[in-house]
């Protein structure tokens, strides 16, 4: 019976921070309407983001306010903080949809989809941008912004209790930048926010208008990928646009905490970081490689040639989803590369998806250590580490354990996608390519993602990315948990 009353104590405390996550959600959507000044004709369109703000808001009041919890100072689970992502970010998916279908322009489907691929930082989309309202592709953008960074760091950089470190965890983030949380999350925000004011300003340099810069900048930055062009950012054929975004993308796909050295300038640190070596590592091997055995068949200039390879590693890498051009004409080596980069992905912490490169590092480090450790005398005791953000991480062996569990689940789940894919009558390579982008959250396309697709794959699609970006083992920790919780409830009545 007392065990009954801690799980009641302790959900009472889940909703009010759901509450919480849902009331962020209903403000967002009304961020789009402070464009209303500049584009006074897209009032028409203010009551598909007024609508869903309002009933999101009275539900979020509701659970925060007539929540009772006592107890103010607790720190919440790994599971717990779980259940909260979990629920909020379902919230939130599912509100953010809405517009989509008040204006007309998709169907449920399709507008879980979008909203789904905003949220996650994933940037493939079912919208047709000639067409859009100019609130909706704001919209798209506002959803990657506040998806990159996460819900919870948002929020937890403002109002949540400073202890949560199990939400904090749960949605992606291990790395603490400052002593407690809540400072954690402030330094993120400001970052974050810092890159992407420097990135619109940039990009206005260089020759967008304001209100692509606007939009761009939060999905580089994201590493998100949606654009207000139907050919992304080759529409400008700007080497210095291509430039502004290499970088935003590369910060995108940096670790919080590696950033947090790179600022306070020690670059030496930054530098021996495992994810930073293997980042500069891939592109210096990936580029050249696409430059002389796939991209040099469909440019006869080199600059051109230079200028393709280097964006799209990059932006596979950064699983950001930019691009310069279509990959239907890519032969199958320059194809099967850009898969293979968009599986390992980004950095962990940051705002990119994929396996992740400080997974794919430690393994390979945990191989080399072995093999070292064969030829070392018996009675050798040697501490492994690799760095991280401004500290030594001290490996232990279920580190490593857990990262190749991982790594075997999310590539399970990738073939079983891609074996969905194959159903539907499409072949192997473009299987292959759809889903790695949408399970890494990247977004580049080989046409199969279109309003006409069917409604298998884009569902198959949404669920990818939501295990992509939220990370396999937090939402199985927090169903398997609600289901243990309900079913000890009801076994003990």
């Amino acid at each position: 019976m007392r065990y009954i009353n801690i799980l009641k104590e302790r959900y009472q405390l889940i909703i009010k921070y759901i509450g919480i996550l849902t009331m962020a959600a209903s403000a967002f959507l009304l961020l789009p309407l402070l464009s209303l000044p500049f584009y006074p004709e897209e009032i028409k369109y203010s009551y598909s983001f007024l609508i869903p703000s309002i009933f999101l808001f009275i539900i979020g009041y509701i659970f925060w306010k007539y929540t009772k919890h006592n107890r103010e100072e607790v720190s919440l689970s790994l599971k717990e903080g779980g259940i909260i992502v979990l629920i909020s970010w379902l919230i939130a998916v599912i509100s953010s949809a809405l517009p989509f279908m008040l204006i007309g322009m998709l169907n449920f489907t399709q507008a879980i989809f979008e909203s789904m691929s905003g949220w996650t930082t994933t940037g493939l989309s079912v919208v047709d941008v000639t067409t859009a309202p100019k609130l909706i592709l704001l919209w798209r953008s506002i959803m990657q912004f506040f998806g990159g960074a996460g819900l919870v760091v948002v929020m937890m950089s403002s109002v949540l209790h400073p202890y949560g470190f199990g939400l904090y965890k749960a949605e992606g983030r291990s790395d603490q930048l400052l002593p407690h949380v809540k400072r954690s999350t402030k330094a993120i925000m400001y970052i974050y926010t810092g890159y992407t004011v420097a990135g619109i300003l940039l990009y206005v340099l260089t020759g967008m208008s304001l209100f692509d810069a606007f939009n761009h900048s939060l999905a580089a930055l994201s590493t998100g990928g949606f654009s207000t062009q139907v050919d992304s950012i080759g529409h400008y054929n700007s080497l210095s646009i291509e430039v502004v975004t290499w970088i935003l993308m590369l910060l995108g796909t940096t670790n919080f905490a590696t950033h947090f050295a790179l600022l306070k300038g020690k670059f030496k640190i930054f530098f021996k970081n495992g994810e930073i070596r293997l980042l500069l590592i891939l592109n210096s091997i990936f580029i050249p490689i696409l430059i002389f055995f796939s991209v040099n068949k469909l440019y006869s200039s080199l600059p051109a040639i230079t200028r393709r390879s280097i964006f799209e590693t990059i932006t596979a890498i950064s699983t950001t989803g930019f691009s310069l051009d279509t990959f239907n004409t890519w032969n199958a080596f320059g194809t099967f590369s850009i898969i293979i980069l968009m599986l390992i992905g980004g950095g962990t912490g940051s705002t990119a998806g994929g396996i992740k490169l400080y997974r794919i590092y430690l393994i390979f480090k945990s191989i080399i250590w072995e093999i070292k450790g064969y030829f070392l005398p018996a009675d050798v005791v040697k501490k492994n580490y690799i760095w991280r953000g401004e500290t030594k991480l001290d490996i232990k062996s279920n580190f490593v354990m857990e990262a190749a569990n991982y790594v075997v689940l999310y590539i399970f789940t990738y073939f079983l996608g891609v074996l969905i894919f194959l159903s539907q009558g499409y072949s192997i390579s473009d299987s292959m390519f759809e889903f790695a982008s949408a399970l890494g959250t990247v977004g580049l396309s080989i046409g199969i993602t279109a309003v006409d697709a069917p409604p298998i794959i884009l569902w198959t699609e949404t669920l990818g990315m939501f295990l992509g970006r939220l990370e396999f083992f937090v939402i199985f920790f927090a169903i398997i948990k609600i289901f243990k919780d309900i079913n000890y409830i009801y076994s003990s009545k």
